[in-house]
C-alpha cells in the first residue's frame, strides 16, 4: 500500500538533507535516483531502469545511440547532469530519446535534475515545475504518480474515454474472431458470456494498474511483458493463473508461485470467481493489450466509459464512439432536484454544528438507492461520486479546526452497498457494478489526497447490488425492500407503444393489468406503474421513497396522459418537479437524440415544487416555482384531458377529411393532371384542388379526381378514368380488411369521404414545433382535403380567432401529442377539450372577428409566401405579428384576463377553466361504438 502523504514528505526532507551537497553525476547519479524513489516507498527496480539504450533518430535517419539515466515505460523518462549544467540542454538531451522509443512506450512526465535543482514536465497536462532541491517536500505531490496517487480530474468529454473504448474493441474483435466465448453455454453462461466477462476483468486490472490498486503503478504491464511469451501463445493460461490469485486471499497463496505474481492484491467481490475457457492469444493480440496498458486509465470517467465500453460489442456502433452517450450534465438535471440540492441546502445550513454533522453524516450511510433500468451504472455512479463529494466536504467542515483525522478509512461512510441495479442485459449488469468499484476507488484516492493518508477499499468486501433481470417481471421488493428505499431513479427504455416487440408488449400488459387502456402506452410508463406499486409497499411499513425518471415526452402529452396519469393520480402520486421537453443525448451509441421529460414524485406531496423551463430545447432550463405540477407539467390543477366525443362549448365540430384508399390512382401532380387530360379532356370537371398538411402548410399543388358524383353514362364514355376507376375496385378487393373490400362495391367513391358542400376551415394534423401557430386557412368547396388534416365545415372568422391565438396555440403546445417532436393536433384530445370563452359579449366576438379577418387580410398581401414563409419565426412579416398581436389582444380579452408572460401562465389558468367547466357538466353518457369511417389497409 502507498505510504501517507505525511510519510513521504518526512522522507523527502530527509532526502534533500542527504544529498545536498552532492555534485558530481558520474559518481553518485544511481544511488540518488534509488533514494529518489525510495522516497515514495518504491524499489526503483521494480519500476525503471537505469542506461537503457536507445537510438537516435533525425528525419528517418539514425545518427547515434544514447542511453537514458532512468526509465519508466511510458511514465517517466529521467536525465541526469552534474552541478552546474544547464536543465535545458538535459531536457533537450531526454525529448531526443522519444524518437527511438515505442509509442506506447512514450513517457508523460520528463524529469531532469542536477542534484541541486530537479524539473518536471508533465506532457499530458501541458505544466512545468521547478524548484530547488531543499523544497523537494514542497512540490512532492506532483510525483504523486511514482507512488501511486493518480487522482485526477475526470471529464466525460476526453478523448481518453474514446481512444480506450476503441483500444479495448480492437482486443474484443481479435478474441472474438478466434472463437473465444462463442459456444452456447461457454463458461456455464450464453453465448458471448466468457468473452464478456474476460474484458470486464482486464478493464479492471488496466484501471488498478493506473489508479494504486496494484502496486507498484503500471504491475499488470510489467507483468505481461515480462513474464509472457512475445508471441502470446502463453498469455492465456497466464491470465487464467493470474485471475485465480486475484481471488485468492494472500495468507493462502503458494509460495511457489511467481514473486511478481503473487505481489498482486487479493481483490474479492466475486470479480475473479467465475472460471472462464482458456483464451487463445497471438503476438498481435498480446501487442494490443499492451497498447492498451499504454493509456492512462486513471483519468476513465466511469459513468460514459461503461456505454462506450458496451459498444465495443457492437461494431457497427463502435463507429459512432462518443457521438451519443448519457451526459453527467443531464444525469445532474435529475439527482440534483430529486435528493442532491436538498442534502447540499441541508449541510450548508449544519456545517458550523459538528454534532448536527456527525447525525448529517449517519444520515448519508443510510439512504439507498435503486435504478430499475441501471444499463451500465450511470445514474448510480453519477449519483455515488456526488454523494462521495458531499461526504468529503463533511469531513473537511468537521475538522477543520486543525484537529487530525487520524484514519480516514475509518471515517468514510458512503459506500457502493447503497446502490441497487436492475439491467435486462448481462454484460451492462456486470459493467454498472465494477464502474461502481472504480469510481469508488478514484473518491478514495481523492479523500486521500485531502487528508494526507492513502487507503484503497482492496480486497473489495462492499458489493454493488446490480441484478441481472427484468425489472418488469421482478418484484422490486427482491432486490432492495420498499421500506430501506430512500430514491428511485433512471433512463428506463424509450419504446414507443407500437413499436414494442412481442417480449416488451408481454412484459408490459403484464403490468398494465388493472389499468385501463394500458395498451395504449409506451413501454416507460410500465415503470411508472410499478414504481407506484413499490411506493404503496413503502408506505405500508412506514417509508416514503422518491422517484424520478428520465421518460419520452409522449407521457405527459396527447391520450397517454389521460390513461397513466388518470390511474397514478388515483394512487395517490404527486409530482414534486419536472424538466419540461428539452433534448436528450442518448446514452446508445449512433441513436438520434429524443425528446424527453424528466418527471420526479412520490405518494408525499411536497411544498417547494419547480418545473424547470426550456426556451431552447438543446439549452439550459431555467427554474420557475410551481404551487402544484399537473400531468401536463403545468402549474395547474390536477387534471387528465379524456377523450371527449364533442367540444365543451358551442362550437363548431371538427373532423378529418377525406381517405382515397385508391392506391394512389385518384391523385395528381400538376404535371399529371396536365397529361391525363390530354388523354380524357371532358374529365377537367372531375378534378378538384387536394389540401393534406403538406399541401397546406407549403404550398405544395396537388389534385385528386373524384368521380363520386359523376353520371355512369358519362363515366363509361371516359376510359382513362374508367381505368383508374377500375384499378382501385382491384386494389381494394384484394385488401385483407373488410372495410377495404366492402369499399370496393363503390370504386368511384372514396374508401371515406367528406365533400365539401360550403367554405370550411382546415387545420393541419401535424406540424413543425418551431411555429408560434398551428397552420390554419380557410377553403371554398372546390377544394377536397385529406385526412392529414381537421375540417371545420361551420366554422366563422370568430372560431379561426380564436384557434389562431397565442391562447389556443399555448394549450395545443400542451396538450398535443407529438410526432417526433412536431405538434400533432387532435380532435378528441386538443379541440374537445379546449376550454373557449365562456359567455363572450357581442363586442368582444366582434373584435376577435375583425382581428382574425386582419390576419387573412395581411396574409393575401404576400401572396407568393405559404404559409411555412409566413409563420417562420425567422421570415415571419412584422405586419402578420402586429396582426396576430391584436389578435391575441382581443381574445384574452374575452377571457376577461390580459398580461400573461407566458405560454404555461396561459395554460395554468385554461386548466383552471377547464376544471371548472368541466365540474359544472352533466355526466357523459356511455360511448356508443363508433362507426368505422375510414377502411384503410
Amino acid at each position: 500500500m502507498p505510504l501517507s502523504w505525511n510519510e513521504i514528505k518526512s522522507r523527502a526532507i530527509a532526502f534533500s538533507k542527504e544529498w545536498s551537497t552532492e555534485t558530481s553525476e558520474r559518481a553518485e547519479a544511481q544511488s540518488f535516483w534509488n533514494g529518489f524513489f525510495h522516497v515514495f516507498g518504491i524499489e526503483r527496480r521494480r519500476v525503471a531502469s537505469f542506461e537503457k539504450q536507445v537510438a537516435i533518430e533525425r528525419a528517418g535517419h539514425r545518427l547515434k545511440t544514447g542511453r537514458i539515466d532512468g526509465f519508466w515505460k511510458g511514465m517517466l523518462l529521467i536525465e541526469h547532469k552534474s552541478a552546474g549544467q544547464s536543465l535545458d540542454r538535459a531536457f533537450a538531451q531526454a525529448v531526443d530519446y522519444f524518437d527511438g522509443l515505442p509509442e506506447r512506450d512514450l513517457p508523460r512526465y520528463v524529469l531532469v535534475s542536477d542534484f541541486e535543482r530537479l524539473r518536471l514536465s508533465d506532457f499530458e497536462r501541458g505544466d512545468e515545475a521547478e524548484f530547488a532541491l531543499r523544497d523537494l517536500h514542497k512540490h512532492i505531490k506532483r510525483f504523486g504518480f511514482i507512488a501511486g496517487y493518480r487522482a485526477q480530474t475526470i471529464k466525460p468529454q476526453d478523448p481518453v474515454n474514446i481512444r480506450a473504448a476503441e483500444q479495448m474493441g480492437r482486443l474484443h474483435d481479435a478474441l472474438k474472431a478466434g472463437g473465444y466465448g462463442q459456444e452456447p453455454g461457454a463458461a456455464g453462461g450464453p453465448k458471448g458470456h466468457a468473452l464478456e466477462v474476460l474484458l470486464v476483468r482486464l478493464l479492471f486490472c488496466l484501471f488498478a494498474d493506473d489508479t494504486g490498486i496494484f502496486q507498484p503503478a503500471q504491475a499488470f504491464r510489467a507483468w505481461v511483458e515480462e513474464r509472457t511469451a512475445a508471441d502470446g501463445a502463453d498469455l492465456g493460461p497466464q491470465l487464467a493463473q493470474l485471475f485465480q490469485v486475484l481471488n485468492t486471499p494472500l495468507h493462502r497463496r503458494s509460495p511457489a508461485l511467481d514473486e511478481q505474481v503473487r505481489a498482486f492484491p487479493y481483490v474479492n467481490g466475486r470479480l475473479f470467481e467465475e472460471p472462464l475457457p482458456l483464451a487463445a492469444f497471438d503476438r498481435a493480440m498480446r501487442e494490443s493489450l499492451l497498447d492498451a496498458c499504454a493509456i492512462d486509465w486513471s483519468g476513465i470517467s466511469p459513468a460514459i466509459f461503461g456505454a462506450l465500453f458496451q459498444s465495443i460489442m457492437d461494431g457497427k456502433a463502435r463507429r459512432n464512439l462518443g457521438a451519443h452517450y448519457t451526459s453527467e450534465e443531464n444525469i445532474l438535471k435529475l439527482i440534483r432536484p430529486l435528493f442532491l440540492d436538498e442534502l447540499r441546502a441541508e449541510f450548508e445550513r449544519i456545517k458550523g454544528n459538528r454534532n448536527r454533522l456527525f447525525e448529517f453524516h449517519k444520515k448519508l450511510r443510510t439512504l439507498n438507492f435503486l435504478d430499475p433500468a441501471c444499463g451500465c451504472g450511470n445514474f448510480l455512479v453519477i449519483t455515488y461520486r456526488e454523494l462521495r463529494l458531499l461526504e468529503l466536504e463533511l469531513l473537511r467542515a468537521a475538522y477543520d479546526d486543525g484537529q487530525q483525522l487520524l484514519d480516514i478509512h475509518q471515517r468514510l461512510a458512503v459506500d457502493v452497498d447503497q446502490f441497487h441495479g436492475i439491467e435486462i442485459e448481462e454484460f451492462p449488469a456486470q459493467i454498472a457494478q465494477v464502474a461502481l468499484w472504480l469510481i469508488d476507488h478514484q473518491m478514495n484516492v481523492l479523500a486521500g489526497e485531502e487528508f494526507g493518508q492513502y487507503f484503497t477499499r482492496i480486497p473489495l468486501k462492499a458489493t454493488p447490488h446490480i441484478v441481472h433481470g427484468n425489472a418488469l417481471r421482478l418484484d422490486w421488493e427482491d432486490v432492495l425492500p420498499a421500506s430501506r428505499c430512500s430514491h428511485v431513479l433512471g433512463n428506463p427504455p424509450f419504446v414507443g407503444a407500437k413499436y414494442m416487440d412481442a417480449a416488451q408488449r408481454a412484459d408490459a400488459q403484464a403490468v398494465f393489468d388493472g389499468v385501463a387502456n394500458g395498451g395504449l402506452l409506451d413501454l416507460v410508463a410500465a415503470w411508472y406503474v410499478k414504481s407506484a406499486r413499490y411506493a404503496k409497499q413503502a408506505a405500508a411499513d412506514g417509508a416514503a421513497p422518491r422517484f424520478a425518471f428520465v421518460s419520452t415526452n409522449s407521457i405527459t402529452q396527447g391520450e397517454q396522459v389521460g390513461v397513466l396519469w388518470g390511474w397514478l393520480l388515483a394512487q395517490g402520486l404527486h409530482i414534486h418537479f419536472a424538466h419540461r421537453t428539452f433534448q436528450w443525448s442518448n446514452e446508445a451509441s449512433g441513436k438520434a437524440a429524443v425528446h424527453c421529460v424528466i418527471v420526479g414524485f412520490g405518494l408525499a406531496d411536497l411544498a417547494g415544487k419547480t418545473i424547470y423551463e426550456y426556451e431552447d430545447i438543446r439549452g439550459e432550463p431555467h427554474p420557475v416555482a410551481a404551487r402544484n405540477i399537473n400531468p401536463y407539467l403545468v402549474d395547474g390543477p390536477d387534471v387528465v384531458l379524456a377523450r371527449r366525443s364533442h367540444p365543451m362549448g358551442d362550437v363548431p365540430e371538427i373532423g378529418i377529411g377525406s381517405q382515397p384508399i385508391d392506391d394512389g390512382n385518384y391523385l395528381f401532380t400538376h404535371a399529371e393532371k396536365a397529361a391525363f387530360l390530354a388523354l380524357e379532356p371532358s374529365a377537367a370537371r372531375f378534378f378538384h384542388r387536394w389540401i393534406g398538411a403538406e399541401e397546406l402548410i407549403n404550398g405544395v399543388e396537388r389534385w385528386v379526381l373524384w368521380l363520386g358524383d359523376c353520371p355512369p353514362s358519362e363515366l363509361r364514355r371516359m376510359p382513362h378514368a374508367l381505368r383508374r376507376v377500375e384499378a382501385v375496385k382491384a386494389f381494394r378487393r384484394s385488401s385483407r380488411r373488410a372495410q377495404t373490400i366492402a369499399a370496393a362495391a363503390r370504386p368511384a367513391h372514396f374508401g371515406t369521404e367528406l365533400i365539401p358542400t360550403a367554405p370550411y376551415l382546415v387545420i393541419a394534423k401535424v406540424s413543425s414545433e418551431r411555429r408560434g401557430h398551428v397552420p390554419m386557412a380557410f377553403l371554398g368547396p372546390e377544394t377536397f382535403c385529406s385526412d392529414l388534416v381537421f375540417m371545420c365545415p361551420n366554422a366563422t372568422p370568430f372560431h379561426l380567432g380564436v384557434l389562431l391565438s397565442t391562447m389556443h396555440n399555448a394549450w395545443v403546445r400542451y396538450t398535443c401529442g407529438r410526432l417526433e417532436s412536431r405538434y400533432r393536433y387532435s380532435k378528441d384530445i386538443v379541440y374537445n377539450n379546449y376550454p373557449w370563452p365562456e359567455s363572450p359579449t357581442e363586442k368582444q366576438r366582434d373584435a376577435i372577428t375583425a382581428a382574425a379577418q386582419a390576419v387573412l387580410d395581411t396574409r393575401a398581401r404576400f401572396p407568393g409566401s405559404t404559409l411555412a414563409d409566413l409563420y417562420d419565426p425567422l421570415t415571419m412579416p412584422p405586419e402578420l405579428l402586429k396582426a396576430h398581436r391584436t389578435l391575441d389582444a382581443a381574445v384574452d380579452a374575452a377571457y376577461g384576463r390580459k398580461g400573461f408572460k407566458t405560454d404555461a401562465e396561459r395554460v395554468a389558468f385554461l386548466f383552471e377553466l377547464y376544471q371548472r367547466s368541466t365540474s359544472l357538466l352533466p355526466a357523459a353518457p356511455p360511448r356508443a361504438k363508433a362507426r368505422a369511417r375510414r377502411a384503410a389497409d
